[in-house]
């Protein structure tokens, strides 16, 4: 539960980010992190589509430049778009001055407010002069649609079992996580149709 639902002394560490919307309104914020990717990201717009869902996507500045085409999509198809660094690095491991350039170097391909920190964390510098710049955005509910250990029966079932009001979702639009998310995703969207959920995009 301390990966699935962050608990709220962790969240306490980035006391003005975005960890969960209203709880007193069932909707939930579906996310995906590290595209575009031509292999996935195309799927995903189809699906959500198919729905009439949109959704926000953090992207790294890298794949951005690779994939233009990926990210023309996702824009044009009316989903909301987040930094989440040039070169997916973990803040912990880079100097703030470095970790800082790499963010700035991928909005140069983003244009955007929202900010997601690969891997969920930044040092506290890092963050203090992020948060004047960005809304930062974490998660409620991490799928862990990369994991390996997992299959996609099981993220499916941590979606159910961790989801609530306001929760912001993350899968991810990569390759590692494919055959987990293409499995979970189509169902996920169903269950919480199903259960009267709404979905919305921050503003």
């Amino acid at each position: 539960m301390l990966i699935e639902q962050p608990p709220q002394i962790l969240r306490m560490l980035y006391p003005s980010a975005m960890w969960r919307m209203d709880k007193n309104e069932k909707s939930v914020y579906l996310t995906f992190d590290d595209g575009p990717i031509p292999e996935i990201t195309p799927w995903v717009l189809d699906l959500l589509d198919k729905y009439g869902i949109k959704a926000t996507f953090f992207m790294v500045g890298d794949n951005v430049r690779k994939h233009p085409a990926e990210f023309r999509m996702v824009v044009e198809r009316g989903h909301r778009i987040g930094n989440h660094t040039f070169n997916h690095i973990r803040g912990f491991e880079f100097l703030s001055k470095n970790y800082l350039t790499n963010t700035d170097k991928a909005n140069e391909y983003l244009h955007t407010d929202l900010f997601r920190p690969p891997h969920g964390h930044m040092r506290w510098l890092q963050y203090m002069v992020l948060k004047k710049k960005y809304r930062i955005v974490m998660w409620d509910l991490v799928t862990r649609d990369y994991s390996k250990h997992l299959n996609g029966p099981q993220v499916f079932e941590i979606v159910k079992r961790y989801v609530r009001n306001g929760s912001i979702i993350t899968f991810h639009d990569s390759i590692k996580s494919e055959p987990r998310m293409k499995y979970a995703l189509p169902r996920s969207i169903e269950w919480l149709l199903e259960q009267g959920y709404t979905f919305k995009v921050f503003d």
